[in-house]
Parts: C-alpha cells; structure tokens; sequence
C-alpha cells in the first residue's frame, strides 16, 4: 500500500486547490470526486488498497475541505479547477468516480476528453431525470422560477441537521449508527468559514444548468460506452432508485452492485466496495492490454 500525500496546487485564477494522492503516478489514474457534504476524506477507506493498482487523486473541491472557495462558483469552473490539476500532474488515463455533486465535474472532465476515460465508478449520482425523487421537488421549483421564497426552501438543507441527514438520511438505523458524528461536525465546521455557504446556494441553483445538460450527457454515453461500474447506496433519499435503471439503460453492459448502505456509501461500506472496484480496475486494464 502507498501512503497518501495531502498538497496544495495554486490555480491559474489565484486559489488554491487541495488534494490528496496516493499509487505510483506511472500508473493509470483514479480521480475520485466527492460530493455534499464532504472532502476528499470520503475516500480515506479506499485510497491505500486503490493505490496498489492506480494513481489515486482525490481534490477537495473549490469551497470544500481544505481547498479555496472560487470568486464565482459553478460545477463548470470546478471542472476547470480539476483539469488544470490533472494538467499539472500529467495525468492521462484516468477512471472517475461520480458521486453526488462530483458528477458534474466528473461529466465536465470526460466530455471534454473522452479518450483519455478508462472507466467510471457511479455511485449515488444523476444523470437523467428519473434520479430527481421528491426531495428534489423544492429544487425544481427554484430552478423554474428563482425567487426568494423559493431559494429559501431550496436551500434549507444548509444547516447543521441537514449536513447531518446528508450521512445518515433514510439509513436503517443499525447502519447509521456506524457512522461518527465527527464526520459531519467537521463538514458543518468548514460551511461556516466565509465564503463557503455562498459556494454551497450558488451549487444549488447551478445543478439545475447541469441537468439541462442530460442530454448531451446521454449522447456521451452512447457514443462512448465507457466501460462503467456501478455502487449504489439503496437507502440514499435523496438520488431515486429510478436512476439505477436509467443509468442501465444508458450502459447496457454496466456492472451494478446494490448495497445496503445510505448517501455516504463509503462511510459504511468501503470494506465491500473496495474489492469490487479493484476487480473492475484490473479487468479494465487487462481488457486495455490486450486491445492494443
């Protein structure tokens, strides 16, 4: 195993972006993108046995652990934050782990150089409507017709007790109580230092520019067939069971494992998603080795 290494990257714009590797950087790479709330920490559990196969690279996004908050936040200039990262750390090959807001940043990335996409990880996250359950209703509202009121509502969930339910909302209780509060004390600690709740609304209001993009998203996958796996949370209330079929449907020859796990699969869970995503890895690569 190769210990992981927390750095900082000065970006073009003047902000800083952290990010955690770990894994021989001759190695294909693994980005691991996270969602809300959260860091790079999500991926504390799977980086060392990941790193036996692949070059981990897990960032802060802008606003978000360690990393700066950006002047004008939206998921397309996160992608361009990561981009200059990848581009600064030569990084080529790579899989990408989807999850949660890290989807749109994930999707920015790979459309952008669909060649260099080895594979993707999905795990909890939209693209295509049929993910948007009824807690997203106060969200769609808000997007159709962006007013005050509405914002509030949209934006409710920014507060400790919603930092809280984003880990152990819908979860069977056994599986919950698996998980710290330190986790989500931490992330409830970083929103509050300035700035970073301006990220969080701007966030909010920007996913439903990201959704308008299911589309083009689908003519990606299409087009592309990226060879896919997927690790779904079943209790997490917030991205619909619906999407798993769309995201089959999408990907045809997608590995999809179920787990009994909330939002934060990874909390709970790494232990039984580790092995499979290693699996995936090397029949991928092995795959790749023999088409050349």
């Amino acid at each position: 195993m190769h210990q992981a290494a927390r750095e900082r990257f000065r970006l073009s714009g003047g902000t800083d972006l952290a990010f955690v590797t770990a894994g021989e950087a001759s190695n294909p790479a693994v980005l691991l993108l996270h969602g809300f709330p959260g860091s790079a920490d999500y991926f504390r559990e799977v980086m060392p046995d990941l790193s036996q196969v692949a070059y981990v690279l897990a960032p802060d996004l802008p606003g978000y652990g360690e990393s700066d908050v950006l002047p004008t936040p939206s998921f397309a200039a996160f992608g361009e934050a990561v981009s200059e990262l990848l581009d600064r750390l030569a990084v080529e090959p790579r899989y990408i782990y989807l999850h949660d807001f890290g989807a749109p940043v994930g999707f920015d990335i790979a459309m952008q150089a669909p060649e260099q996409v080895l594979g993707l990880i999905i795990q909890n996250a939209n693209a295509h409507r049929t993910g948007f359950g009824p807690p997203w209703d106060p969200v769609i509202d808000y997007w159709s017709h962006p007013n005050p009121d509405n914002e509030a509502a949209a934006t409710a969930h920014l507060t400790f007790e919603g930092t809280r339910n984003g880990y152990l909302g819908g979860m069977p209780p056994d599986v919950a109580a698996r998980i710290p509060a330190e986790v989500w004390e931490e992330d409830w600690r970083v929103m509050q230092l300035p700035g970073r709740m301006e990220t969080q609304r701007a966030l909010v209001k920007d996913y439903g520019n990201y959704a308008a993009r299911f589309d083009e998203i689908a003519e990606y996958l299409a087009r592309w067939q990226p060879p896919s796996l997927m690790i779904w949370a079943r209790h997490d209330p917030f991205f619909d069971l619906a999407e798993i079929i769309s995201w089959m449907q999408a990907l045809p020859r997608m590995e999809a494992h179920i787990l009994d796990a909330g939002h934060k699969l990874l909390e709970t869970h790494a232990a039984a998603a580790t092995p499979v995503m290693l699996d995936f890895i090397r029949h991928t690569r092995r795959k790749g080795e023999r088409a050349k």
